[in-house]
C-alpha cells in the first residue's frame, strides 16, 4: 500500500467519496483499494461496507488500510442496502460507487471526474470507461432495456442472430465509446453521482438485492431532470462477476428477479395484461434455462475433474 496518507486536506466535505460494497473478494478488494489510494489531485475519503464476508476481507481492510471507514455487516444485506449504508455515511461532494473487483487505472481519475462534474452542473450521474482484464471494452454505457434486448441478449436466439438490432441498440455498439456523451444509463461497477443529485433522486431501491439497481437509479435520475453522462477520460479495469461467481445459481435468480422488478416498476403500467404475463413467463423461462445450463456445466466439470 502506498505510504502516502489518504487525501482529505482537512476539508469538511471532501471532493469525492469512494464507496465500495464487498462480499468475499478480499484479494480483489485489496487491489481495488491500492488503486484508489494511488489517486492524486483530489480530496477523497473511502468507505468499505463488508457484507458478512467469510474470507477475512474486513480484517484485511482494518489491518492494511486503516484510513478506510469500514462498516462490517454480520450478514449479506445485498448490494443496494449495503451501498445505502455507505451513501448515508458519505461526506463527499460526489460519491463514486466502485465495485471491489475494479481497479482505477489513471492516478488522476478522481481529479478528472470532479473537474468534469464541476464544469457540467446539470449532470447528476457520471460513468467512466470500463475495460475487461484483457483490455477489451465493456459496454458500460447503454440504452434502457427493451423486450427485444431481453429476448436476444445472452440467449440462444442471440447466438443464432448475433447481429440483431435489439442487442446492438441496447449496448450502443454502433458507437466507439471514446467520447463524452449523454446516455440512458451507466454501469454501477463505477458510477459517480453528484451530491445534489443524490439528495434529489434518493438512495438506491433496496428491493434490488443485486443487479439493475444502477439501471433503476439512472432511470430515476432522468425522471428528475438530471443528465446521465459517459466520461471515457477516466478508466477502470473490471473483472466481471468476481463476487457473484461464488454463488452462481443464486445470482442468476437475483438477476432475473431484478429484471422483472425493473420492468414492473417502470414499464408495465402502460402494458396490457397479456403483455405483462408474456414478460413474466419469458423471464421465468429464461432464468430456468440459465440455471439448468449452469447445473449441467457444473456436473460435467465435476465428472471431468474426477476422470482426470
Amino acid at each position: 500500500m502506498p505510504s502516502r496518507p489518504q487525501q482529505n486536506a482537512g476539508k469538511d466535505s471532501p471532493d469525492i467519496t469512494v464507496s465500495i460494497v464487498n462480499w468475499n473478494t478480499r484479494d480483489e478488494l485489496a487491489n481495488c483499494l491500492e488503486s484508489v489510494f494511488a489517486q492524486e489531485g483530489a480530496d477523497y475519503e473511502v468507505i468499505v461496507v463488508d457484507n458478512g464476508s467469510r474470507d477475512g476481507s474486513a480484517d484485511m481492510v482494518a489491518s492494511r488500510f486503516p484510513q478506510v471507514r469500514l462498516i462490517a455487516n454480520k450478514d449479506n444485506r445485498g448490494f443496494s442496502r449495503a451501498q445505502n449504508q455507505a451513501l448515508a455515511a458519505s461526506r463527499g461532494r460526489y460519491v463514486m460507487m466502485l465495485n471491489p473487483d475494479a481497479r482505477i487505472v489513471e492516478s488522476d481519475s478522481l481529479a478528472k471526474l470532479v473537474a468534469f462534474g464541476d464544469s457540467e452542473p446539470q449532470i447528476g450521474v457520471i460513468g467512466v470507461r470500463i475495460l475487461n482484464v484483457d483490455g477489451s471494452l465493456q459496454f458500460s454505457a447503454r440504452r434502457f432495456p427493451t423486450l427485444g434486448a431481453g429476448v436476444f441478449r445472452n440467449t440462444f436466439l442471440g447466438r443464432l442472430f448475433p447481429k440483431n438490432r435489439y442487442v446492438k441498440e441496447y449496448l450502443m455498439t454502433d458507437w466507439k465509446h471514446d467520447e463524452v456523451r449523454d446516455v440512458d444509463w451507466v454501469s454501477g461497477a463505477a458510477l459517480t453521482v453528484r451530491r445534489e443529485a443524490l439528495e434529489d433522486i434518493g438512495s438506491l431501491d433496496e428491493r434490488f438485492f443485486m443487479y439493475c439497481e444502477d439501471v433503476d437509479f439512472c432511470h430515476r435520475a432522468h425522471g428528475k431532470g438530471w443528465r446521465v453522462c459517459y466520461f471515457p477520460r477516466s478508466t477502470v479495469i473490471h473483472r466481471i462477476a468476481a463476487s457473484s461467481d461464488l454463488a452462481q445459481i443464486r445470482m442468476i435468480y437475483q438477476f432475473h428477479r431484478s429484471m422483472r422488478l425493473f420492468f414492473q416498476k417502470h414499464y408495465s403500467s402502460g402494458w396490457p395484461l397479456h403483455t405483462r404475463l408474456i414478460v413474466l413467463l419469458g423471464l421465468t423461462a429464461r432464468m430456468s434455462c440459465f440455471i439448468a445450463l449452469n447445473m449441467i456445466k457444473r456436473a460435467v466439470g465435476k465428472r471431468g475433474s474426477r476422470s482426470g
